[in-house]
């Protein structure tokens, strides 16, 4: 039986900046970046990825996070960009059972409570995010091993096309490693 999804989404440059499918991903802490997300649902316990999609840059991971889950998820594990009734709502519709980092909590009475509810909320996003960082593995691997920082062709069908590619590799590699660890 499964034990989990873990849902995630990395920015990769598009080839050119003309390329006119491709979107302006922007971040608080980083410089903006002109290309295509991909969205990834991993299992968890093996890290293989089951699911995959390609969008351009600007579309927000809570949007087009359910286009990442594999039909059975299990417990799903995704960052404070899945928060929103969207995305739970399509984990709860297969069947799986959203694990969704919290980013806050509502102001408390007295400051007693406010530290109990700030304790509560990282004990809770501990445990989530003790699980939810494989993903980011996968995208390390990616763009490390197998030059996955920048795309190659121009278009968003050339974008899935490379992303499939690449998850094939890496699910390849990892069954290898996995069985050779076994």
């Amino acid at each position: 039986m499964k034990t989990g999804t873990l849902v995630d989404a990395s920015v990769v440059g598009a080839a050119r900046r003309d390329d006119a499918e491709a979107g302006w991903a922007g971040h608080s802490r980083r410089k903006a970046v002109h290309g295509y997300k991909v969205h990834v649902g991993a299992d968890a316990e093996t890290a293989l990825v089951e699911q995959l999609a390609v969008t351009p840059g600007n579309v927000h991971d809570g949007n087009h996070g359910e286009s990442a889950l594999p039909p059975d998820p299990g417990e799903v594990h995704a960052d404070g960009a899945y928060r929103g009734r969207r995305f739970a709502a399509a984990v709860e519709a297969r069947g799986g059972t959203p694990r969704i980092v919290a980013v806050g909590v509502w102001a408390q009475p007295d400051p007693a409570s406010q530290r109990e509810a700030e304790r509560w909320l990282a004990e809770r996003n501990r445990a989530i995010h003790r699980i939810r960082a494989r993903v980011e593995k996968i995208f390390g691997t990616w763009k490390r091993s197998y030059g996955f920082r920048r795309m190659r062709w121009r278009g968003l069908a050339n974008a899935h096309l490379r992303a499939r590619l690449t998850a094939t590799a890496y699910n390849l590699t990892r069954t290898a490693n996995l069985l050779a660890s076994g």
